[in-house]
């Protein structure tokens, strides 16, 4: 199936009151367990590179970027391709050829007028270039904690700042938390219903594997659109890993890679099920 754009699958859930789920990659098995998993369940899924992930990769985008379009290209489901967590401009201008639909920009961790200068200035280059734009704003995890004072996203500031900056899609701080290892993260509902009373944008739920299954479900229907998943299936994948060579001698990685990509597609076909 030919790639969806990540501004098309985001637009037709929030048309329909759904959710988007968007899985972060690091490998090849990732990519492939995460396509597999949205395949079982009939569902469209983003495939997510960040930042984080070129530096992994000798801080080299191309071939990260070509194996998972690779693999999303040969999906049966609607699969778009999006680079997550951006702070360099130079990674988000390599994007260009590359078959990714669109980026998150992160300028966060700056002060206000900072983050909104650097924003629209992103924006501004992308759409130029045909890409739809996600931007944070609040602090999702900050250096505080969620819950900190101070750090969740006002709707009236998220007003001037889409307004100032043009972003499609704005990442909010609404109680959860980046890599977490369990699922207790308690998300501010009512705070989640007038950021979407407030804004015509989706919104973007960063930080969900934190987040128990009732609550993204809560979440989608309080107005969450798209929804960033990343740690979940690390732990998935890790768990099975460290089962098969707690169970004797491994030398082949395909004796654990292939238990660990066969743990994320499962985790990923349950969280579909339950986003969208």
């Amino acid at each position: 199936m030919p790639l969806t754009a990540t501004g098309q699958l985001v637009g037709q859930a929030q048309a329909n009151g759904t959710g988007v789920a968007a899985f972060n990659v690091i490998t090849l098995e990732h990519a492939e367990a995460i396509v597999a998993g949205a395949e079982h369940a009939g569902r469209a899924v983003i495939l997510q590179i960040s930042e984080n992930a070129v530096r992994f990769h000798h801080g080299r985008l191309a071939p990260i970027a070509a194996a998972t379009i690779a693999v999303a290209e040969l999906a049966a489901v609607p699969v778009a391709v999006h680079l997550d967590h951006v702070e360099s401009r130079d990674l988000l201008h390599a994007v260009l050829g590359t078959g990714i639909s669109s980026a998150m920009f992160d300028a966060s961790t700056r002060d206000y007028a900072g983050n909104v200068a650097a924003t629209a200035e992103a924006a501004g280059w992308a759409h130029e270039h045909g890409l739809w734009l996600e931007a944070e704003l609040g602090e999702v995890g900050g250096k505080d904690g969620a819950h900190a004072p101070g750090v969740r996203t006002d709707p009236a500031e998220a007003v001037e700042f889409v307004a100032a900056t043009g972003v499609d899609a704005l990442a909010v701080a609404v109680g959860s938390s980046h890599a977490m290892t369990d699922r207790t993260a308690a998300l501010d509902f009512d705070l989640i219903g007038r950021l979407r009373e407030a804004l015509a944008v989706p919104l973007v739920l960063h930080g969900s594997s934190g987040v128990p299954d009732g609550d993204l479900t809560r979440a989608v229907r309080a107005g969450i659109v798209k929804v960033n998943v990343g740690t979940i299936l690390n732990v998935a994948f890790t768990d099975a890993v460290r089962a098969q060579l707690d169970a004797g001698p491994v030398v082949d990685p395909r004796r654990y890679l292939a238990p660990a990509r066969e743990a994320v597609a499962r985790t990923v076909a349950h969280l579909v099920t339950t986003i969208s």
